[in-house]
């Protein structure tokens, strides 16, 4: 039996059919942190639970039991809506290679898969899905409009549609983007509060309000931004969220206003 899933881990969907590799994968995976929504021997197990919950990444064996293949199972999968694909397989043939990447995965380990293969290949899935997003993102009338994704490799926050992953050691935690009550700088990290919860960003303030790229988080003070609905009060000098005091600066103030005032704009 799986443990009950903590709302901040990355949700993986392990589709194995080699029950002793599919339970030391789980232990592995939930070894480095990420919520394990289900183990599927086969297609139509998978699809099952695929629906049934919120899954962030999938961990495919191309071999296994059933009416489909892994590679079938995963086309399927994605009719139903998109997610980043991790196939795992002990074969490596030029045909079976072809195959699996008509449906564009993030990575191919070949088996046996190490914890620093393993790794790797999930921060490349997540850091993949970012990009596209960011690309999607650019209006289609900026004819000249090029996204430049950050370069792969211990890369400390990635935005995935209203979900935030922030890089903690070895793993990625989620942070739903409307739990983020404040960022703070300080000298070359920011701090990032979020109900309850504080992460420290090995990045200026400016390129982290750059990559969440929200409308809600404004700034208000050369060293602090704010989610705007998550302000409990404010007066012409400082504002309150969650019990935190936040100075509103003289030159941020009429975009705070305005802002507040229009949110979305």
């Amino acid at each position: 039996m799986l443990p009950s899933l903590p709302e901040t881990a990355i949700r993986i969907l392990l589709i194995e059919d080699e029950a002793i590799l599919a339970l030391d994968l789980a232990d592995l995976l939930q070894g480095e942190g990420y919520a394990v929504v289900g183990i599927a021997d086969n297609g139509p197990q998978a699809l099952e639970l695929y629906q049934e919950h919120i899954v962030d990444l999938v961990l495919c064996d191309i071999r296994i039991r059933g009416p489909w293949d892994g590679i079938e199972t995963v086309r399927r999968l994605a009719a139903v809506r998109a997610v980043p694909v991790i196939y795992l397989s002990a074969f490596s043939d030029r045909a079976t290679r072809e195959r699996a990447l008509l449906t564009l995965p993030a990575a191919y380990l070949l088996k046996p898969v190490t914890l620093d293969s393993l790794r790797v290949a999930i921060e490349l899935a997540l850091h993949t899905l970012s990009c596209q997003i960011a690309v999607a993102a650019v209006p289609e009338t900026d004819v000249g409009a090029r996204v430049v994704p950050p370069a792969i490799g211990h890369e400390p926050l990635l935005r995935l549609a209203d979900q935030v992953f922030i890089r903690q050691n070895y793993r990625f935690m989620r942070v739903p983007l409307a739990e983020i009550i404040l960022l703070q700088a300080d000298n070359t990290y920011t701090l990032l509060f979020a109900s309850g919860r504080k992460f420290a960003l090995r990045l200026p303030l400016g390129q982290v309000l750059d990559r969440l790229a929200s409308d809600d988080l404004v700034r208000v003070h050369r060293s602090y931004a704010v989610n705007i609905r998550r302000a409990d009060s404010f007066t012409e000098q400082e504002i309150i969220l969650a019990e935190q005091v936040v100075p509103l600066g003289r030159q941020y103030r009429e975009e705070f206003l305005r802002r507040f005032s229009n949110p979305g704009s």
